[in-house]
Order: C-alpha cells, then structure tokens, then sequence
C-alpha cells in the first residue's frame, strides 16, 4: 500500500517535470526567433553605415586630391616661368658662356656679344613685357640672328616669366614639347583615371594643346595680379608647320590665343620663322600683329663682327681694311657665313666654298637637262626650268644701268629683288616659289618681294647665267616642255579605209558654251545607184 503511494507521486513528480521542461523549450525558441530579425537588422545596418563611411572617405579623398592635382598643375606651370630656363643652360653650353643660373659670375657684354644688332633694344622690351598689347613675328633667312637675340634677350632678365619651345610637323612632338615647356603632363599622371575605364589620354593632340593653352591663361591671369606684366611665350621655327589642314588648324589656334592674350596684355607670344608663308597665314586673321623683319647686317656692322670674330680665334693677326671689304663683297652680312670665314685659316678660300656649296645646291636641285630630256621628267624640268628663268631675271635686274650693287649711303649689298607678283608673272607658275623659299634657293621678303636667298646664291646665280651656251640650254629646254605639252594636248585619231564610195564628213560648229567649237564627224555612205551602175 505504501509502496503503491511512492510510486504515484514519483510519476506524478516525473510528468509534471516533463511538463515544464517543454514549456521551457517552448519558451526559449519563442524568446530565440524574436531577437532573430533585430540581429539582421543591426548587422545591415552596421554594414551600410560601414560602407558609408569608407564610401564618403573615398570621395572625399577623391575630391581632396582632385583639388590638390588642379592646384599642383597650376603650380608647376608657374615654375615654368621661375627664373632659369632649360634653353638658356643648353645655350649657354653651345656658346661655352658663363650661365646666370649655373656660374653667376658676371660677364660683360663685350665678351658675350660679338656684335649688337639695331634690333636687339626691340627684342629686349619685347622679352622683358615692357612693350604689351601685341603680338610679334620675326621673320628672315636662317643665320640673320633670330633666335640668338631671343636668347639674349632672355638672358638678360635670366629667363623669367618666359619660355621658349621649337615647333614641329607633328602635332604629337609639338603638343610634348609645348607641355615641356610649360611644364604641363597633360593629366597624364593624374592616378584618378586609374580607376575609370577611358584611358588618361583620348583626344587629340590639337585638342591637348587647347587645354594647356587654357591652363596657361590661368596662371597668366594669376601672375599680372603680383607682377603686372604679361608672361612672354616664344615658337621658334614656326616654319616648321605643315602646310595642310593640321598645321593650319594648328597655326590658327595659337594665333587666336596670341590675339586674344594680346587684348588683355596676358600673354606676349613671339612667333619665329624663316619662311615667308607663314606670315601670309596670319595676315589673314591679323589685327594685332607686328611683323620683325631681320635681314643681314648692314656693312659697318659686318665688319665689326668680322674683326671681333676673328680676334677670338686668331688673336695676334692683324686684318686690312681691305680685306675685310673683300669678305663682305663675297659673303654679305649673314652672321652664320662671317663666323665659319673667321674661323678659317684662308678667309678669302672659305667665302669661295660658300658659293660653291650654294653654287651645288642650286645646279642639284633645279639643273635643266635641255632638248633630249625624256618626257618622264617633265614635272620636275619645270620646277627647274622656272627657277633658272626667275634667276637669269634677277642677274638682268642686277645689270640693268639703275641698280647699285653697293647702297651709296653705307656700302651695303643691294641684292636684286622682283615684287612677288611679277616674279610669278616671269615664271608663269604661282606655286612654285614658295617651295624654292623651302629649299633656301629664293627668299620672300615680308614686303613681298623675291631675290636671293644670300649673297653667295646671288653669285652662283651669276656665275651660271655667264656660263658659254647657257641661254641656248635653257631654251632648247623651255622649248622640250613646250613640245611635251603640245604632244600631250594632242589626240591622234585613225581613220580605216572606206568601201564601196563610202567617205568621212568633218563640221565644225558652235557647242553649247560661248565659244566652245565642236568638231563632229560623220560617216556618208555611197549612193546605191552610183554602186549599181559601178557594179
């Protein structure tokens, strides 16, 4: 009995226990799915505030460094115009001169100055921004001096707030050297387009130019407000350019921002060329340009810089006043032609093989091969032909009784010269003498007139036009492209034989255009009975 009584209460002990661990297990996945949501929702939420805050660091830091490289691209151009000049310490080496920037010692302008041209004060106020609102070409033969006053002139004032860059026929070199000089990459280093999928360079080289030309007017902008003069930006041998659509579009740019720049007295921009197109260009669109004519030294000069040439490299000689006469006589006042003279043992020998190498450059490029040339050639005869009939004219031009070899008022050389339109006139081709100003045969003055690229070309062209038979070659010749051309111009038509009475009827009459002549050709055919009674 009492056994049956511990044994209920155990199993009532053992259900109820039972009873309350599964509402214990009920409790306890009622309490897990609760929070289960809330734990999901805090974990997104930390990943979104997570991915907002490096999102945010990352534009920020984006934009902070895209301020920072505009800032930096500012801020290298402005070195670009610091005192000191890539071009002046390569200019300095060529001389062998002391540099301001690498060995300041002071050098006076005796010792780095052969002699001063008239030019030189214009081109100092040019370089140094006293003279504004405008912009200038310079423009003459090669080895007048150009560049080399250029180069004084930035020497003077050590090279700062200007800079100078020689132009190319690729648009690709000249955009490198542009940026070079200015101290422009470009974008090329900016590490932002790392991250895109464009490269950091898409557009073209003309389009790249305009941007540095844009960052250039910005650092202008900012240096008139703390100097008040205008940067000086200088192209050496524009002539360079191509004389296609790309050059020309090229050249237009800079010429409307040398317009523009010159308005507002922010930017001076000196154009250098050797050439004479390149100022028939830019008198199209010019309203503020001024044009620099550099041309041989006049005599007095010439044999000034001869003497002090010559000192430098034979010290004890003593020169005549005759002979430095007889070297102007023979070479004129090109600097580049003076200074190989002086270093030369026998100056008198050294002004003849300048004329025999001007002498052999005309004779192989425009040598006429008279009346048994073949017809393959004829282009290229009449490039020749013309040029040897514009220098036999400038040899009569010299000859004629009013033309004075010498200037009566200091003894200068006066070269023959032919107005450019009567020069095309003798040749009777317009195209063709802008290539000879290519090749350095003739030059075009900026006045418009033709001669001589030098004075030794001016001999040569005597020389040969006083050769025994010359005339009659240059006839003979004239007369073969003549013949060529008529034989081109003609058409030969053959005519079979007709049967049976039948015969060919030419008329001539008026075409549909005034003036215009037809000639029409028919064919007859016999009269039947005439071939009857004949058969």
């Amino acid at each position: 009995m009492g056994d049956c009584k511990i044994t209920e209460s155990f199993n009532i002990f053992t259900e109820h226990e039972r009873t309350s661990d599964q509402s214990t297990n009920q409790g306890k996945r009622s309490s897990q799915n609760g929070p289960l949501f809330k734990q999901m929702l805090e974990a997104a939420t930390t990943a979104f505030a997570s991915i907002l805050v490096v999102g945010s660091g990352f534009a920020l830091g984006g934009y902070m460094y895209h301020r920072f490289y505009k800032w930096l691209v500012i801020h290298k151009m402005e070195i670009a115009f610091e005192p000191g000049d890539p071009v002046l310490e390569l200019a300095a080496l060529g001389k062998k001169l002391p540099n301001t920037v690498s060995s300041p010692e002071a050098v006076s302008q005796d010792e780095t100055h052969w002699i001063v041209r008239d030019e030189q004060r214009k081109i100092d106020a040019i370089v140094d921004g006293t003279e504004r609102g405008r912009y200038h070409l310079l423009i003459g033969e090669k080895g007048t001096g150009k560049s080399s006053m250029l180069l004084d002139a930035m020497q003077k004032i050590e090279g700062e707030g200007v800079s100078m860059l020689e132009a190319h026929a690729d648009l690709e070199i000249f955009r490198v050297r542009l940026g070079k000089a200015l101290n422009f990459e470009f974008h090329e280093d900016y590490i932002g387009s790392y991250f895109s999928e464009r490269g950091p360079r898409e557009s073209s080289a003309l389009l790249d130019i305009e941007r540095a030309l844009n960052k250039l007017e910005k650092v202008a902008l900012r240096r008139r407000k703390l100097v008040g003069r205008p940067l000086i930006v200088i192209i050496n041998c524009v002539h360079l350019l191509r004389d296609d659509e790309d050059g020309r579009n090229q050249l237009e740019l800079l010429q409307q921002r040398a317009e523009q720049w010159a308005a507002s007295n922010l930017v001076t921009v000196v154009f250098n060329s050797d050439e004479y197109w390149v100022y028939e260009r830019l008198k199209q669109l010019a309203t503020r340009m001024e044009v620099t004519s550099i041309t041989d030294l006049p005599k007095a000069q010439s044999l000034a810089a001869l003497s002090k040439y010559r000192k430098k490299y034979f010290q004890n000689e003593i020169l005549t006043p005759k002979i430095l006469d007889e070297v102007y006589n023979r070479v004129g006042g090109r600097l580049i032609y003076l200074n190989r003279v002086a270093k030369s043992t026998d100056m008198l020998r050294m002004c003849d093989d300048i004329k025999d190498v001007e002498k052999r450059w005309f004779l192989n490029q425009c040598w006429i091969l008279g009346e048994e040339m073949d017809d393959d050639v004829m282009d290229q005869q009449k490039f020749a032909s013309a040029a040897m009939v514009l220098a036999q004219a400038l040899v009569k031009a010299e000859q004629e009784e009013d033309h004075d070899e010498y200037t009566p008022d200091d003894g200068s050389h006066n070269i023959p010269q032919i107005p450019l339109h009567k020069a095309r006139q003798i040749m009777t081709r317009a195209d063709f003498i802008r290539q000879y100003d290519h090749i350095n045969i003739f030059t075009i003055t900026s006045t418009a007139h033709v001669r001589a690229d030098s004075v030794p070309m001016q001999r040569a062209f005597r020389e040969i036009c006083a050769e025994e038979g010359f005339g009659d070659h240059l006839d003979a010749t004239l007369q073969r492209i003549n013949d060529i051309e008529s034989l081109g111009r003609t058409r030969e038509i053959v005519m079979k034989d007709l049967v049976l009475g039948g015969r060919y009827k030419l008329l001539l009459k008026d075409g549909e255009k005034r003036g215009e002549k037809v000639t029409e050709v028919t064919v007859e055919n016999a009269n039947p009975k005439t071939i009857a009674g004949g058969g």
